[in-house]
C-alpha cells in the first residue's frame, strides 16, 4: 500500500536526520537515536500484549535468534519477524523474559557486549545489550516499530503489495541524478545531498547546525543511498533477490577479491562476521591441534572477545609502538616459535585502529603470515570507506565490515571469505547465507555506497580526510592542557594516519569534555574506551592495581564513569569550517574559569533540559501517535 510506504518512510528520513551510534556518545543524534532505539522495545512488548515490567527485547540477525532461543531453551520467548509484515529487514525482535537471561558471557561476544575488559577476563554488559554484538541494525529497528504502528492504521497487508514496474536491480545500484559526476566534483554533489545536513540543534548560545564529528562510530548517510533503500523494499521478489549477487560483484570488484577464490557473506555487522569465523575455527579444530591467534592490543573489542571464546586457543597480543604501529619482528618471532608444533595459525588485526587511526602494512603482515603458514584475518570496519584494499595482492584470507560505517546504516555487515575456509557443513551454509541476504535493503544501500565511493575515487577521499586531520591536529596542539594520543603531521608516517583522533584535557574527564562539545557547539563526539579497553588502559598507563579498582567499581556502581579518551572522527561530509569551529569550542573550554566563575555554569541545567526537549520532539516526529 503506497501510503503505508510513504509514512514509514517519511518516519524514517526523519530518524536519519539525527542519526549516530547508540549508547556512549554525547552529541544531539547519539542521544536522540538512542532514545529512538529503546522506544522500540517498549513497542514490540506492547504489539505483543506482554508486561513490560516482566520481559525486554533482544535484536539480531534470524540466525542469531535462533541461537538465542536455542541457548535460553524457554518457550516463554516470543519472536517477532520483519517477515512477519513482508519488509525485508533481516530482523528478529525477540521478547525474553528478564528472568531467564543467563548470566555469564554471551554466546556472540564482541562490541557493545562487555562493560569492562581485562586482559584475563571480562565484565560482561547487563540485560539485552549483552545480546546485541556490535553496533545493532538501528535504522531498521526503527522501521520495524514504525510499520507496526502503521499495520494498526493500514491494516496487516499495508506492505504487502510491491510496485510492479520495469525498475532493475542495476538501475537501483548504478543509476541516480548524480550520474554524470565523478571525483571531486561528485564529492562536492554528493555533500549537498547529506540526510540531516545543517539540522538546527540546541546550544548554550542558541541553535546551531549540527556537527557530526563521530564517524568512526556510525556515519550518516546521503540520498542517493537512502533512495536505494526505499526502491529495494518496494520491488517485487524477483528485483529483490537480483540485488542481492549484484552487490556480492560490486563488494568483490572494490576489495579486488576474484569470485573465482573468495566468498562474500552477508551479516548484521564486523562483530557477526568474525564471530562466524570463530565458529568456523572452532569446528575446524575440535578433533585438531589447538589453534593459535596472534592479535594486538589496538583490538576492537569485536576482533578481540571472540578469540577468547574458542576452546583451546591460545592468544597472543602483539605490543604497538608509540604511534600505534604493529611491531613486526615480534610478529616473526611468534610465528616462527610456534613452527614447532602443527597447529593453525591465525594472525587477526585491525585494518585501522578506531582509536589511534593508524593503518598497519597489512602487505608485510600478510607476507609474514603467510610464510610461517599462518592465515591472515583483518577487521576493516575503518578501513573500507577510506583507503584502497587489494585482497588478492595482499592474500588477505579473511575480511569483515560494516555497512554502517561505510555511509550505509541499514544493518548491513560483510564477511569476504577465501574459498574452502568455512567449516561448516551445507545446511548451515545457506542458513548463515539467508539469514544475511533476508535484509535486501541494507545489501542495497551497501551496494549504493560502495558504487559512490568509487565514483569518488578512495584517492580523493585520502586526500580530504588527510587534509582535514592535519587543520584539526595542528589546531588542537595549540589548545592549552590538551594532550593528543597518536600520529601527529609532522612524523614521517603520517601518510598511514586515518581520520581518527583522540585526545584529553587536563583537570576533566572525557565524557565532560565531549559533553561541553554538544552543549556549547552542537557537536557529536564520543567518549570513553571506545569498545577497545586494552588500548586505552596502555595509553593512559593504568596500572594493573588501578584497573582492579575500577572493575570493583564497575560491579557496584554500574553507572559510574571511569577514565577514557574524547574522540572526533571525519568523514567525507566534513568541512574545514567545522574543524574551525571544534577548535574554538575546545579552546573556549581549555580557557574557561572553574566554579562560580564559569559564565555558563548557570544555564547547563537549561541547556540540559533544552537538548532532552530535542530529544523527545524527534521521537513523537518518528513514532506520531494516531
Amino acid at each position: 500500500m503506497k501510503e503505508a510506504y510513504a509514512e514509514l518512510e517519511h518516519s524514517l528520513h526523519t530518524a536519519l536526520e539525527t542519526y549516530s551510534n547508540v549508547h556512549r556518545g554525547s552529541g544531539h543524534n547519539s542521544l536522540v537515536s538512542t532514545h529512538l532505539y529503546e522506544q522500540v522495545r517498549e513497542i514490540v512488548i506492547e504489539h505483543l500484549g506482554l508486561d513490560k515490567s516482566q520481559y525486554t527485547v533482544v535484536f539480531c540477525t534470524p540466525r542469531r535468534a535462533e541461537q538465542l532461543s536455542a541457548q535460553l531453551k524457554s518457550k516463554r520467548c516470543h519472536i517477532l519477524s520483519s517477515q512477519d509484515i513482508e519488509l525485508p529487514l533481516g530482523l528478529r525482535a525477540v521478547a525474553v523474559p528478564r528472568a531467564v537471561l543467563p548470566g555469564g558471557a554471551p554466546f556472540q561476544p564482541g562490541g557493545g557486549t562487555a562493560r569492562l575488559v581485562f586482559p584475563n577476563y571480562v565484565i560482561w554488559a547487563r540485560g539485552a545489550d549483552k545480546y546485541e554484538a556490535g553496533t545493532p541494525a538501528i535504522v531498521n529497528v526503527v522501521a520495524l516499530a514504525r510499520a507496526l504502528r502503521l499495520i494498526r492504521q493500514f491494516g496487516p497487508d499495508a506492505f504487502q503489495n510491491a510496485e510492479a514496474d520495469t525498475l532493475s536491480a542495476a538501475d537501483i545500484l548504478y543509476h541516480d541524478a548524480l550520474e554524470p559526476y565523478a571525483g571531486r566534483e561528485l564529492l562536492e554533489k554528493l555533500r549537498h545531498t547529506l540526510i540531516g545536513q545543517r539540522v538546527p540543534v540546541p546550544t548554550l548560545t542558541g541553535d546551531k547546525p549540527y556537527i557530526n564529528l563521530d564517524n568512526a562510530a556510525s556515519t550518516p548517510t546521503f540520498a542517493p543511498i537512502w533512495q536505494a533503500v526505499c526502491q529495494a523494499w518496494r520491488r517485487p521478489q524477483a528485483v529483490q533477490r537480483a540485488i542481492v549477487p549484484e552487490v556480492k560483484s560490486i563488494c568483490a570488484a572494490m576489495l579486488n577479491a576474484p569470485p573465482a577464490a573468495y566468498d562474500v557473506i552477508f551479516t548484521t555487522n564486523t562483530t557477526e562476521a568474525i564471530n562466524l569465523v570463530t565458529d568456523s575455527l572452532r569446528r575446524e579444530t575440535r578433533r585438531g591441534p589447538k589453534p593459535l591467534v596472534i592479535n594486538t592490543i589496538l583490538e576492537h573489542n569485536s576482533n578481540e572477545l571472540p578469540w577468547r571464546s574458542l576452546p583451546g586457543a591460545t592468544l597472543i597480543r602483539l605490543p604497538v609502538d608509540a604511534e600505534g604501529f604493529v611491531d613486526l619482528n615480534q610478529l616473526e618471532t611468534y610465528l616462527r616459535a610456534a613452527a614447532r608444533k602443527p597447529r593453525l595459525k591465525l594472525v587477526a588485526i585491525s585494518g585501522a585502529s578506531n582509536v589511534l587511526g593508524v593503518y598497519n602494512d597489512l602487505t608485510e603482515i600478510s607476507n609474514i603470515a603467510h610464510r610461517h603458514g599462518a592465515r591472515l584475518l583483518v577487521d576493516a570496519a575503518q578501513l573500507v570507506a577510506h583507503r584502497k584494499i587489494d585482497m588478492d595482492a595482499c592474500g588477505v584470507d579473511y575480511l569483515a565490515f560494516s555497512a554502517h560505517k561505510a555511509y550505509a546504516p541499514f544493518g548491513t555487515g560483510v564477511l569476504v571469505v577465501r574459498k574452502g575456509l568455512l567449516a561448516f557443513d551445507p545446511v548451515e551454509r545457506v542458513q548463515i547465507e539467508a539469514s544475511g541476504e533476508e535484509n535486501v535493503g541494507g545489501i542495497a544501500a551497501l551496494g549504493k555506497a560502495l558504487v559512490l565511493l568509487q565514483r569518488v575515487g578512495l584517492d580523493v577521499i585520502q586526500q580530504e580526510e588527510q587534509a582535514l586531520t592535519a587543520r584539526a591536529l595542528h589546531g588542537l596542539a595549540r589548545i592549552p592542557g590538551l594532550t593528543i594520543f597518536g600520529l601527529t603531521p609532522d612524523s614521517p608516517r603520517f601518510d598511514r594516519k586515518g581520520a581518527v583522533i583522540v585526545f584529553r584535557m587536563v583537570g576533566k574527564m572525557a565524557n565532560r569534555v565531549a559533553r561541553e562539545l554538544a552543549e556549547r557547539g552542537g557537536i557529536g563526539a564520543r567518549y570513553g574506551c571506545h569498545c577497545a579497553h586494552l588500548l586505552i588502559k596502555s595509553l593512559l598507563q593504568i596500572p594493573p592495581w588501578q584497573a582492579l579498582l575500577q572493575g570493583m567499581i564497575v560491579s557496584l556502581f554500574p553507572q559510574v564513569s571511569l577514565p577514557g579518551l574524547t574522540r572526533i572522527s571525519l568523514g567525507i561530509q566534513n568541512t574545514a569550517e567545522e574543524i574551525d569551529t571544534l577548535l574554538g569550542i575546545l579552546d573556549a573550554i581549555a580557557r574557561q574559569p572553574h566554579g562560580d566563575d564559569n559564565p555558563f555554569a548557570s544555564a547547563q541545567t537549561d541547556i540540559q533540559r533544552k537538548m532532552a526537549d530535542f530529544v523527545r520532539a524527534t521521537g513523537w516526529r518518528v513514532y506520531p501517535q494516531h
